[in-house]
């Protein structure tokens, strides 16, 4: 299947669905967004990032806000960095790179967002991009992620998924866990008082 450019949607909306179904719809659906102080921190890291433009450092190219899109996935959106390494051969392999405010998660959401920016750069330079790498502000580390079969396929399913969600329009009712103490729409969603009147 391939998405037409009025189908798709912010590549930004896999990294919600993957953490929450929920989440995602808030966000893409119901257009709901609050503002934490993690999450405030994290958007001027990106515009802090998008900012300082592009530079050479030998057999790496960097540039910064590259904009992406995918019309096998339908998903549009811009890769934070995206270093270009020279190759034995002269030509130059795409490696992006998420910037994330805090640290490393439990769960595959960053992961598959890195692996839905480099399959979008994939069919956009008609490449083969083997790994890409996640930067978290809070350990200042570089996590590399290697984009195997598995996790290309969990992002395929994701990309599938959040378009079924976004495009039918409803909301799921939430689930409560742990995680929803750290997210920004906590006090939208009300988890908590949401299950107990289902309940």
């Amino acid at each position: 299947m391939t998405y037409s450019e009025d189908d798709l949607i912010q590549l930004s909306s896999l990294q919600h669905f993957a953490f929450c179904p929920r989440q995602c719809a808030l966000i893409h659906i119901e257009q709901v967004w609050s503002e934490n102080r993690l999450t405030a921190e994290g958007r001027i890291m990106h515009e802090h990032v998008h900012e300082e433009g592009s530079e050479s450092r030998g057999d790496v190219r960097i540039e910064r806000g590259v904009p992406l899109r995918s019309l096998r996935l339908g998903l549009s959106g811009k890769a934070d960095v995206v270093e270009y390494h020279r190759q034995p051969d002269g030509t130059w392999l795409p490696f992006p790179v998420e910037y994330k405010h805090g640290k490393p998660k439990a769960d595959d959401s960053d992961k598959v967002q890195l692996c839905a920016q480099a399959i979008c750069l994939e069919e956009m330079l008609n490449v083969g991009i083997p790994c890409g790498a996640l930067f978290y502000g809070k350990t200042r580390r570089r996590l590399d992620v290697v984009f195997d079969e598995t996790l290309r396929r969990e992002t395929e399913a994701a990309a599938k998924e959040a378009h079924t969600l976004i495009d039918a329009g409803v909301t799921p009712t939430p689930v409560y866990s742990k995680r929803c103490e750290s997210c920004s729409l906590f006090a939208e969603c009300m988890p908590k008082t949401m299950q107990k009147k289902r309940t």
